[in-house]
């Protein structure tokens, strides 16, 4: 399994964010990693790649534990987070290589250069990030997640600012990574979820109320509706 989760919580004094999560992700599969805002969603991931330690339970990402094997974990990871961390007083390229050669990376101009034209970042390459919109300091952020061409992707509301188009754009590129990659999408777009996933987990106050394939799912709850689904299970 590329990505192995057991019995994974984070508490809060007498609240429970994450509540005993477990779940198994196969090597290039896009997981829809759904729920409610303060179902624990974003506490989840960031246990995941290391940037948060769990109260118990473990995870590992392509064999790494991800509380004693941090470092080799986060060479193999890409993370975007819901609040994207720039640079802002940077330009967009010089960002780029500055990240590309903190991975040491071979080529990293040539690295800049592709993750560049894979993101639609061409025409602002040369702009400061602070000048771009919300939609392409997206972009900025979707870069510095692949440009090392991680196994495992982390993705935490990717398309949030973005504009019909570039969401077209976006969505075809994630579909595109997940053909070689492990992949979590967290998003509230069901649509989203519909158009790029296959399985879909969601969280409701911290604990797996589902996982499952999409279309299993809607026979389970004989519902053509992932949203309907979502309601009936998280209301």
């Amino acid at each position: 399994m590329s990505i192995k989760v057991q019995y994974l919580s984070k508490h809060y004094d007498k609240q429970k964010a994450v509540d005993e999560v477990s779940f198994e992700v196969k090597p290039g599969s896009i997981l829809g990693f759904l729920g409610p805002n303060g179902a624990g969603k974003s506490t989840t991931m960031r246990m995941l790649t290391g940037y948060l330690k769990p109260t118990s339970g473990s995870a590992q990402l392509c064999g790494f534990d991800t509380q004693t094997q941090s470092l080799d974990v986060r060479r193999i990871i890409g993370y975007l987070p819901e609040n994207t961390p720039l640079y802002t007083d940077m330009y967009v390229k010089e960002f780029l290589l500055f990240v590309a050669n903190t991975y040491k990376l071979q080529n990293p101009e040539h690295k800049v250069k592709d993750t560049i034209e894979a993101v639609g970042l061409g025409a602002e390459q040369h702009k400061k990030i602070h000048m771009l919109s919300k939609g392409y300091k997206q972009r900025v952020g979707l870069a510095q997640a692949i440009i090392h061409n991680p196994q495992v992707l982390v993705l935490d509301e990717p398309t949030s600012g973005l504009d019909p188009n570039q969401l077209t754009d976006i969505r075809e590129l994630i579909k595109k990574l997940g053909k070689d990659k492990t992949v979590i999408l967290s998003t509230h777009i069901m649509q989203e979820v519909e158009a790029v996933c296959e399985e879909v987990i969601i969280l409701n106050k911290g604990r797996i109320v589902a996982n499952a394939e999409i279309t299993e799912l809607k026979k389970q709850h004989q519902s053509s509706s992932l949203e309907d689904i979502f309601r009936k299970l998280t209301f």
